[in-house]
């Protein structure tokens, strides 16, 4: 008989060790799996995860805008969170600088010729080195086009929610 209690003893103990065990914590190179949403500050889904399948992804590979892996690092698996980001903290305050004319030349050497681009189109430019951007057309004009060059959600306040599902 005193040998099964002090076995019963060492798993209580065992059982009691496992169940405090410290969960898994984002660290800048994680394996995530989570549901996430972005929205505007009144709440307007800009993207979710949340009803559908999860997302997974490794941080520190472009998968997520950097201000948004930042307040991941540090989360517990099982973690359920939402962060208030202001302009500044998301896409950053809006430009005027970044509202330019630009050429229909330049726009038919740089985008798709002749296209019959109309205002509010989001137009895709070949940049030099081969890289790529894109601007929001506000206004076409008969020799030049007036294009918004800020990120869309530069300006606004954006929500960040997170339910951390496992972290490996």
């Amino acid at each position: 008989m005193p040998y099964n209690s002090a076995l019963s003893v060492t798993v209580s103990v065992t059982s009691k060790n496992m169940s405090n065990a410290s969960p898994a914590v984002v660290t800048e190179s994680a394996y995530l799996t989570l549901h996430y949403r972005l929205s505007s500050a009144d709440g307007t889904d800009i993207v979710t995860t949340f009803g559908t399948n999860p997302a997974t992804l490794m941080l520190g590979q472009n998968q997520l805008a950097p201000f948004l892996e930042e307040r991941l690092l540090g989360m517990a698996e099982g973690e359920h969170k939402t962060f208030t980001l202001s302009a500044a903290d998301a896409f950053g305050e809006r430009n005027p600088e970044l509202i330019q004319w630009v050429s229909k030349a330049t726009l038919d050497e740089n985008s798709v010729p002749d296209a019959d681009y109309k205002a509010g189109d989001l137009v895709d430019f070949a940049a030099p080195g081969g890289g790529r951007f894109a601007g929001m057309l506000r206004e076409m004009g008969e020799d030049a086009a007036l294009f918004d060059f800020n990120h869309p959600l530069a300006g606004q306040s954006l929500q960040f929610e997170v339910k951390l599902l496992s972290v490996l």
